[in-house]
């Protein structure tokens, strides 16, 4: 299985929030974990964040 990871700027460019939001809903366990890249690095596995976006407009417009 392939695996595009994206790393902070893109995940803030897709989901519209700022870091420290992305950080704290991650806390909350209400974001996707980001995964460890090695070093200081960390991305996130792009269809997660996808999926994470997939919910949030279906919550938002009451799709189950």
């Amino acid at each position: 299985m392939s695996y595009k990871i994206i790393r902070l700027p893109a995940v803030k460019e897709l989901t519209g929030l700022s870091r420290s939001t992305i950080y704290l809903r991650i806390s909350k366990k209400e974001f996707p974990s980001s995964i460890s890249l090695g070093g200081r690095a960390v991305g996130w596995i792009e269809e997660d964040v996808n999926q994470w976006l997939t919910q949030r407009i279906e919550a938002s417009r009451g799709v189950k």
